[in-house]
């Protein structure tokens, strides 16, 4: 992280805390056409991130770019309608600026959502895929440079960075509602160009079962934080880079990810039902 670090942050949570009293305890993340699972937020304070100190503004497609505090099926939360990518040219500290703010406003929790393609040729499209592990493949990491001890550890382990008993609520919540859930490794890449199909065969040969832009470096600081993460993909478009392999677009991959919001919603839902959230 770059020296000034902690001083944005402070001066970005003391802006957001200037506006509203909100507590959150549960942070949610909407990816690329995700942000409607969002909409059952019963808010309290919707604030544009051009309006908080130091606090990037989002510019992907399908990302609102707004904070979102008020209550979820009773629980206070704070949601993220949309994130920052390394292929918009942020530094990774601003990348991950959001996680640090949510935990400074009390986010014990966080959900991770993205839209991804599908590397593993077993899923289908479109599919709901609980996150198991990630592969860094962004060649980036939010945690070098200075580290302030009252963020976290020098050194955290990441061999658990996705909270094994989330894993295993979300594939619970899954079943009890029916709802066909894969489970998988994620795969995070720079972007913003999309892989080629070499690079979809190699993700997948080294474990990869669906790829993206975003997501790792959020897990990263968000367990240096000293977060527990349940990370879902919705798998928007099969990347098996096979010889059938057809061209995506981004609208294509929006268009496909609005349509398994809901199922997130539902399942974010049910476990917070059940006191798994």
């Amino acid at each position: 992280m770059r020296p000034d670090f902690p001083r944005r942050l402070q001066r970005a949570t003391d802006s957001i805390r200037a506006r509203t009293d909100a507590r959150p305890v549960l942070g949610l993340v909407a990816g690329t056409g995700l942000a409607p699972f969002l909409n059952e937020i019963e808010t309290a304070a919707r604030i544009p991130y051009g309006e908080i100190a130091d606090f990037p503004v989002s510019t992907a497609p399908g990302h609102a770019g707004e904070l979102l505090l008020g209550h979820l099926r009773g629980r206070p939360v704070a949601g993220l309608s949309g994130r920052l990518h390394a292929y918009e040219g942020w530094h990774p500290d601003d990348i991950v600026l959001p996680v640090y703010v949510l935990r400074a406003l009390g986010c014990e929790t966080l959900v991770v959502t993205n839209a991804a393609g599908g590397l593993n040729p077993a899923f289908p499209v479109p599919a709901l895929m609980a996150i198991a592990d990630h592969i860094n493949l962004t060649g980036l990491n939010p945690l070098a440079g200075p580290n302030d001890p009252a963020l976290g550890l020098r050194f955290p382990d990441l061999s658990r960075a996705y909270d094994p008993d989330l894993l295993r609520a979300v594939q619970g919540a899954a079943r009890a509602l029916g709802i066909d859930l894969r489970t998988g490794v994620y795969a995070g890449c720079h972007g913003p160009a999309l892989e080629t199909s070499a690079e979809r065969r190699f993700m997948r040969l080294v474990g990869g079962d669906a790829v993206g832009m975003s997501t790792v470096l959020e897990v990263v600081a968000a367990n240096h934080a000293g977060m527990r993460v349940l990370g879902l993909s919705a798998i928007a478009n099969a990347a098996t880079g096979g010889p059938d392999q057809q061209p995506d677009t981004v609208e294509q991959i929006v268009a496909a990810t609005e349509a398994i919001a809901g199922t997130i919603g539902t399942l974010i839902a049910r476990m917070l039902d059940s006191g798994d959230l």
